[in-house]
């Protein structure tokens, strides 16, 4: 009869307890995993990693944040949708690893166990608070079918609430761009709407008045979009005493009636206290709409603003001069009673933003019509960063400027755009000298004090202020078919263009230096398959994907029990020794 060795005994024993030990990490790690999110952000632009500004206000939250996330259906979403309320979970998961228990959220159907009736007083409930319905179609085989979704979550902080789109449409975008468009924003959208809600009062803008600037059908969209996001106000420069600095900034957009000193003065000390200014200034009166007139042609003259000794001052010259550039919008036009046709209008520049400036990174096209350009000049202590800039294939035409549509009958030559990258938007920080220092008379500084308005000859503290010469940049169109259109859409071709991102992203610079914006200027890459290399090459990347795995499993398993043999093997020297006794 055989007998079982010691060590046999003790072999099994310690396998035994290493199974045991291995089950009870592996549970242990799994408990850990569930209250523990980590990884580790591989890829290039870092989409799964958090800004430092949003970690910071994170860190610093006061109060929870409940996010109720409506992305949600008792009926099966299709595969992009999916992808998106997965994208939405790992973005306030990560929010939630640096907040901790400051962040509460959770996937709500509203329509869930609700009646037709119901369904509709939770529409009408959720509209009110900025929230709507979106209606999706799905065509099966035999089927087609309607269902209602809510591509919104609505953020609940410090006694307020906030709405945030999930889902963004840009023009001229794939599907799966757009999904990769929005998944980039939600990091900017959720940090944006607590970094709001956190704050004890929306910031307040000033829209200046009472020098020609537009207030009306040509503005409308503008007018109507910053009043969502700020307290926006209309001041005539003309009938105040002085520029309150209860504005966080102020607008100057297009103005067209000169400026007197006492005008200037007002900004001027509304800079030196530490007002942030959106300047947007075109020197030359140059309008498409004139070209109707017969010949279709006009002079681009001067209007006169005298801003030039202001601006000067605090490092910029906006010249008195029009961009032409190779890189532009289209006009129609009909030539011999034919069809219209597309031509290349020079005056009306598209303008590619190339700054990794917050403001303008990643951004797409921005249109401009008759523009200007800008010259930066040297000041100690103030820093320039040109945000927008001509073409590679562009040029300048000083005032005054003929304008004519014949200039479409002649081709381009690039070698005679031979003025590459023109800035047209520049933006300046720092601490500003006043343009009326040491040119003020005594007498006249004894009024100012008088009346409680001293004059500040430096500013206190650093500010900023942003300097663009982009004709029409902030205006609308309008039709008699479609009523106004927005901002940054042209009429003639279609598109829209990054304009009202541009206005929105500038003021947020101006008015909130906490460097949540950082966030918005996120990319995330869609790396899309070469469908010509992806054909050619579809059996070898089966075989490496497939077979490569198993061969490595079997080599691995081969080695291992090679090894183990050989550990466990007894050896010639030792075999009569190792023979198991036996009993006759």
């Amino acid at each position: 009869m055989a007998v079982t060795t010691p060590g046999k005994d003790q072999r099994r024993k310690q396998a035994t307890i290493r199974i045991v030990i291995m089950a009870c990490i592996l549970i242990c790690v799994n408990v850990l995993a569930s209250y523990f999110h980590t990884g580790l952000d591989l890829t290039k632009e870092k989409r799964f990693s958090l800004s430092s500004s949003t970690k910071d206000m994170l860190r610093n939250m006061k109060e929870v944040a409940v996010v109720d996330v409506y992305l949600k259906s008792e009926n099966k979403f299709p595969a992009y949708l999916q992808r998106m309320q997965e994208s939405v979970r790992e973005r306030l998961t990560s929010f939630k690893d640096i907040a901790g228990n400051k962040i509460i959220f959770r996937f709500i159907d509203p329509f869930e166990g609700k009646n037709d009736e119901e369904k509709k007083a939770v529409a009408h409930d959720l509209s009110n608070k900025g929230i709507r319905y979106f209606e999706l179609t799905q065509t099966g085989d035999a089927a087609y079918s309607m269902q209602v979704f809510f591509p919104y979550a609505l953020v609940q902080y410090n006694g307020k609430e906030m709405p945030v789109m999930l889902l963004e449409d840009p023009p001229g975008k794939s599907a799966a761009e757009k999904i990769n468009y929005a998944e980039a924003l939600l990091e900017y959208k959720f940090a944006n709407a607590i970094n709001q809600l956190e704050r004890p009062a929306r910031p307040r803008v000033a829209y200046l008045m009472g020098n020609g600037e537009d207030l009306g059908i040509r503005t409308y969209d503008m007018l109507a979009s910053l009043p969502r996001y700020y307290d926006l106000d209309t001041v005539d420069l003309m009938h105040t005493v002085h520029i309150p600095l209860a504005y966080d900034a102020i607008i100057i957009n297009q103005p067209r009636v000169t400026f007197t000193g006492p005008e200037k003065l007002k900004i001027d000390q509304y800079i030196m206290h530490g007002g942030h200014i959106l300047w947007n200034v075109s020197p030359l009166d140059a309008s498409i709409d004139s070209l109707d007139a017969h010949p279709p042609q006009i002079m681009a003259m001067e209007y006169g603003l005298d801003l030039d000794d202001l601006l000067f001052k605090y490092g910029v010259r906006i010249n008195n001069d029009l961009v032409e550039d190779m890189q532009n919008l289209q006009l129609p036009r009909i030539l011999n009673g034919g069809p219209a046709e597309m031509h290349d209008w020079i005056f009306f520049p598209k303008l590619n933003p190339t700054s990794e400036h917050p403001i303008v990174r990643n951004m797409d096209f921005i249109f401009g019509k008759f523009t200007s350009s800008i010259d930066t000049l040297l000041n100690v202590g103030v820093k320039k960063t040109v945000l927008l800039q001509t073409s590679k294939y562009s040029r300048v035409a000083t005032a005054p400027v003929r304008v004519s549509l014949s200039v479409m009958n002649f081709p381009m030559d690039k070698e005679n755009f031979n003025k590459p990258y023109r800035p047209v938007a520049v933006l300046l920080e720092g601490k500003f000298t006043s343009a009326y220092k040491n040119r003020l008379a005594p007498e006249y500084l004894h009024v100012l004090d008088s009346i409680g308005e001293p004059f500040k000859p430096v500013s206190d503290s650093a500010t900023s202020m942003i300097v663009s010469s982009v004709g029409d940049l902030f205006g609308n169109d309008y039709s008699t078919a479609k009523g106004i259109l927005q901002m940054g859409y042209y009429k003639y071709d279609g598109q829209f263009y990054a304009n009202k991102m541009f206005l929105l992203n500038s003021l947020q610079y101006l008015t909130d230096r906490s460097g949540i914006l950082e966030a918005h200027s996120k990319q995330v890459k869609l790396r899309l398959l070469d469908e010509g290399r992806a054909k050619d090459e579809k059996t070898q990347w089966q075989v490496i994907n497939v077979a490569v795995p198993i061969a490595l499993v079997l080599v691995f398993a081969s080695g291992y029990f090679f090894f183990r043999q050989r550990r466990y093997e007894v050896k010639p020297a030792d075999a009569s020794l190792q023979k198991p006794k036996t009993l006759s």
